[in-house]
């Protein structure tokens, strides 16, 4: 089973409203396999809780346009990992820290990746990066 077509149209949707507001390590996933509640993980990160804000209402703003609206919304007040809940897709924008430390292509690094038209790949394959502090830990 692949991510159904109206996850695929909010994927680009969200990615190309991150984009625009200046979000970085934009990345889909399809987790459609994996997961029931959902097919598809949005993440996009910032370098400021400002930032993070701003992201997550460009995206809100370019979905409703589109007919979707957010089924939850959470993070937003402290800006360090905001969340969108759109049923067939859950957008997460989170600032540098928050990523790093997270990791949520590391927990996830199963399901894969969504091309998305328009938007560069990352730079760094984040979904293998080992974390300093658990390197050498046994963990």
């Amino acid at each position: 089973m692949t991510a159904a077509p109206e996850a695929r149209e909010m994927v680009a949707i969200a990615a190309l409203a991150a984009a625009e507001k200046g979000a970085t390590d934009i990345v889909a996933l399809d987790v459609s396999d994996t997961l029931v509640i959902t097919d598809a993980f949005f993440i996009a990160s910032a370098d400021n809780e400002r930032q993070v804000n701003s992201i997550i209402e460009e995206i809100e703003d370019k979905l409703r346009e589109s007919g979707h609206k957010a089924l939850r919304r959470e993070g937003t007040r402290e800006g360090r990992w905001a969340l969108l809940d759109y049923g067939d897709l859950v957008v997460h924008v989170q600032h540098d820290d928050e990523r790093d430390f997270y990791g949520l292509e590391r927990l996830w690094k199963d399901c894969p990746a969504m091309e998305i038209e328009g938007i560069e790949a990352p730079s760094r394959d984040r979904a293998n990066e080992v974390d300093p502090d658990l390197a050498g830990s046994g963990e």
